[in-house]
């Protein structure tokens, strides 16, 4: 039986070609901005690749001891503009406040980066740069994760933030991200997704695969892994989702495959109450009741 880091590295190695990973990187501070609330940092990171990675760090603008910190995942929505502003500026399907002022009231510094084809990285296409990407060996969802466990590797490196208690959320491909990112790197120790849990073979039988944009596409991942075999590679660590039982780009078939065996799995390894996911009957929305079971989880968790 292979072990979870053999999984682990089977799944990553699924990712395609990646720039290489030096053990240092890089930041340029490009401004700091105050939000009234808190504090914003215009980044840009290093990546150790040919291209920069623009970045927001929102923190509290009084910190005493080393701040937990979150890894925010933007969502996707069709709004390639938006990016990393989901930090600061909420999108339609999100609730208020922004998750830049509501992490840092509760003492959280936040990070986002812009991923592939958004924000400041648009321009392209998003199914041009997967074309490209397919031809040239490489895998546009591995280079988002890429770029996510660098942000990751920048968080290690500041003196403000404590390397043990670092979570990361999102909403959609945000959601996404927060599994996946969470189930290759164990620094993370609490993962919070929202509207992100696709069944994949699931979603085939409904014929949902195009209600999905062309970014999550990993060639050959069901040879080897099931959306819950993903999850697993996350426990025994601390992991809430939440979801609409209306949501068509998640169906709740599949909602219940994956309850059902991420319990099992928290459960064989003893700490049942570290997986919870919150059903409400709603469709493609972060609720406010999702917002305070988010917030609280963080509080408890982290």
């Amino acid at each position: 039986m292979q072990t979870q880091e053999a999984k682990r590295q089977k799944l990553f190695s699924l990712l395609g070609d990646l720039p290489n990973r030096n053990e240092q990187i890089s930041v340029k501070r490009i401004k700091e901005l105050d939000k009234g609330d808190y504090i914003l940092e215009v980044l840009l990171l290093d990546k150790s690749g040919s291209e920069m990675i623009p970045a927001y760090f929102a923190r509290p603008k009084e910190t005493g001891e080393k701040m937990p910190v979150v890894l925010f995942n933007h969502s996707h929505g069709g709004n390639y503009v938006l990016g990393k502003t989901e930090l600061i500026q909420s999108s339609v399907y999100l609730q208020q406040p922004s998750y830049a002022e509501q992490l840092t009231s509760m003492g959280y510094g936040v990070l986002c980066i812009d991923m592939i084809g958004f924000g400041e990285r648009r321009g392209k296409a998003e199914s041009e740069i997967f074309k490209e990407m397919l031809w040239r060996g490489q895998v546009m969802w591995g280079r988002m994760v890429f770029d996510n466990i660098r942000a990751l590797d920048y968080l290690l490196t500041r003196e403000d933030v404590d390397s043990s208690r670092i979570a990361t959320l999102g909403m959609s491909m945000g959601g996404l991200m927060a599994w996946w990112l969470s189930a290759l790197d164990q620094r993370i120790k609490v993962c919070v997704d929202i509207t992100a849990q696709v069944d994949a073979e699931t979603l085939i039988e409904n014929h949902g695969l195009d209600s999905h944009g062309f970014y999550s596409y990993v060639p050959s991942l069901l040879k080897y892994f099931s959306t819950s075999d993903i999850q697993k590679l996350i426990v025994p660590r601390h992991h809430l989702s939440a979801v609409g039982i209306h949501d068509k780009l998640t169906p709740l078939a599949g909602l219940n495959i994956i309850d059902k065996e991420l319990t099992e799995e928290y459960t064989r390894v003893g700490v049942p109450e570290r997986w919870k996911m919150v059903r409400n009957d709603c469709g493609h929305i972060e609720t406010a009741c999702m917002r305070a079971e988010v917030c609280e989880f963080l509080q408890k968790n982290l």
